[in-house]
């Protein structure tokens, strides 16, 4: 008799909710390519100054902060997929109003509701909702792999993003910023149609197991969460000095790049991680979390360090890539430590809340950024050589603070 086929081991892993919200992640992390590399020159070709470009990226990382506060606090009780599908529909609102309005108001107030992002980091208030379903639908001891395709499908689509990006720098029916958001708005329908098919299994569960002690909501988040949280701010803040955006406007405005030549860069500097990133099973399995986490995060921003001092735009993006494949190695391993770290019942608030320290973090940085990035400051690549010398701390710290700790890794 023919073998049957088989279901390869993932895709059950994953089931039907987890793949839902990789497709849904996916397509968010698209736009973000997309619009991150073309966000800033929109606005400086709609006549706003660098500060008020600031302003605009620090306000969308502030709605973002608030969403992911309030979700983090009462998305359990409101229902998961509920929420999911209301952030969508804001999402593809925002899309709409920065495609049609050159009001630099309305841009502020469709910034704050609408999870525009200024990079393919995916701190925004879906992603601690998205990251306690996976890690309750999933088995536990796969969360490692779990979230490794979670994040490879976002950078995946973030690179693809970045590509598209060049491509509407060669279109003429529209401004290419203009087309990206249409794009946007888009891709932030789809996803609202994806978590409409979420299964009841992704919602809160609120059974006690016999044994168990009771779960109170607003119970405190445990003091190795707060820690971790505390530390990951750090980390963004010190990423939200490099980010795409930024990035692109420094490339264009330090060695001439082009749209075109932009896009092709993020498109690379967003696939190579995504395809670092399947490593991290192995090195976490092989190291432990703690060393998947800090070993390429150190590397990577030693190779930040030296961007600044490169004397060519080909040198210059060569150290770029090989610190973006390096860069996002530990997020499926910092992910996977914050679900094993607390009870089933605070994933939720633990992953909405340290995506949200997170978030407070970028929701300043650029602020920072923009400032480094006037007269000579510019020239130095100062946002880079800051965004560097605090990752490397971070990397210190959390190295220091839990490498007497027992760290799980997936089997």
């Amino acid at each position: 008799m023919p073998k049957a086929p088989t279901t390869p081991p993932l895709y059950r892993d994953l089931g039907r909710d987890g793949r839902l919200l990789v497709a849904a992640r996916a397509l968010r992390t698209f736009g973000y390519g997309c619009t991150s590399v073309l966000l800033a020159q929109m606005l400086t070709e709609d006549g706003d100054a660098p500060w008020q470009v600031g302003l605009l990226l620090a306000v969308a990382s502030a709605g973002s902060v608030a969403a992911s506060l309030v979700l983090g606090l009462f998305a359990d009780a409101w229902g998961r997929r509920r929420v999911l599908t209301a952030c969508g529909c804001l999402m593809a609102v925002a899309g709409v109003l920065f495609a049609v309005s050159e009001s630099y108001p309305v841009l502020i107030a469709a910034a704050f509701i609408g999870t525009i992002s200024p990079s393919t980091n995916d701190n925004t208030p879906f992603s601690g909702v998205e990251q306690a379903v996976l890690a309750q639908t999933c088995p536990a001891g796969r969360h490692t792999r779990v979230f490794t395709c979670y994040n490879v499908a976002a950078m995946a689509a973030g690179a693809l993003g970045g590509l598209a990006a060049a491509g509407l720098g060669l279109q003429t029916w529209a401004t290419p910023g203009d087309a990206a958001f249409v794009l946007y708005a888009g891709l932030a329908a789809g996803t609202v149609l994806l978590f409409r098919r979420l299964t009841p299994d992704a919602e809160a569960v609120r059974t006690v197991e016999r044994g168990d002690a009771p779960e109170r909501t607003g119970t405190r988040v445990p003091a190795p969460v707060r820690r971790l949280a505390a530390l990951f701010a750090l980390d963004a803040f010190s990423g939200g000095l490099a980010v795409q955006a930024v990035l692109a406007w420094w490339f264009a405005h330090r060695y001439g790049a082009t749209t075109a030549q932009l896009g092709l860069v993020f498109f690379a500097a967003n696939l190579l991680p995504a395809l670092a990133q399947l490593t991290v099973p192995f090195l976490a399995a092989r190291r432990g979390l703690l060393a998947a986490m800090l070993l390429p995060h150190a590397a990577a921003n030693v190779l930040l360090a030296c961007v600044p001092f490169a004397p060519t735009l080909g040198t210059a993006v060569a150290l770029l890539l090989a610190r973006q494949t390096l860069s996002k190695i530990d997020v499926p391993a910092r992910q996977a430590f914050t679900a094993a770290a607390v009870a089933p019942a605070h994933r939720t608030t633990a992953a909405s809340m340290t995506s949200l320290a997170r978030s407070i973090a970028v929701s300043v940085s650029p602020m920072a950024a923009t400032a480094l990035l006037t007269g000579p400051l510019a020239l130095l690549g100062a946002p880079l050589l800051l965004g560097a010398a605090l990752g490397l701390g971070y990397d210190l710290t959390i190295w220091r603070t839990y490498r007497t700790t027992a760290t799980p890794a997936d089997a």
